[in-house]
């Protein structure tokens, strides 16, 4: 009777143990729900309500270097951002005073092609280059898209929209093939 209970008892203290573990890692487990995967798993934060300081809207532009491209043509994943993220400021990379997030917006006004969306892209493309694709999540028609935000990698592009369950909901992730029109300013 003595080795079956001590058979018995280290049983129950090895399911214990386990469900301790298991118990555990269920309370570190995150789940990133960021399509692009270029935010770390910290991005799910809650924002805290923050009040937006009056600041006077001025265009900087940020001077670079045009590369020259050996195609004008490319491949890459068209994924959705939004400005309303938790721990996002609505502040763009290359525009710093263009606050999206503050001004409700996913467009801009460029000087040659009128009303454009804004993509974040990598460093392959300066900001202020000008895009086009064709994106059924998107719109029926040709999408225009001026480079103005960055955090994605390689080829592939960022497309700005209204909030995170509209990125998820109608962008997600696809492949797409895009034209440069213009590099940079």
């Amino acid at each position: 009777m003595g080795f079956k209970f001590t058979k018995f008892l280290i049983v129950i203290v090895i399911l214990l143990l386990l469900t301790a573990t298991v118990s555990n890692r269920k309370i570190f487990r995150v789940e990133n729900f960021n399509f692009n995967k270029s935010l770390g798993l910290t991005a799910n934060a809650e924002k805290p309500l923050e009040e937006k300081p009056v600041v006077k809207e001025e265009v900087v532009t940020e001077v670079t270097k045009p590369v020259e491209l050996k195609n004008a043509s490319y491949t890459g994943d068209l994924t959705g951002y939004a400005a309303d993220c938790p721990l996002c400021n609505g502040h763009l990379a290359c525009l710093g005073s263009y606050n999206v997030y503050k001004n409700n917006v996913v467009t801009y006004n460029d000087k040659t092609y009128g009303k454009v969306r804004i993509v974040a892209s990598s460093k392959k493309l300066p900001c202020g280059s000008i895009i086009k694709f064709d994106s059924k999540r998107v719109s029926s028609e040709t999408t225009y898209a001026i480079v103005l935000d960055r955090g994605v990698l390689g080829t592939s592009i960022d497309l700005l929209v209204p909030t995170e369950a509209y990125a998820s909901r109608y962008i997600g992730r696809s492949s797409i093939n895009y034209d440069v029109l213009r590099l940079g300013w």
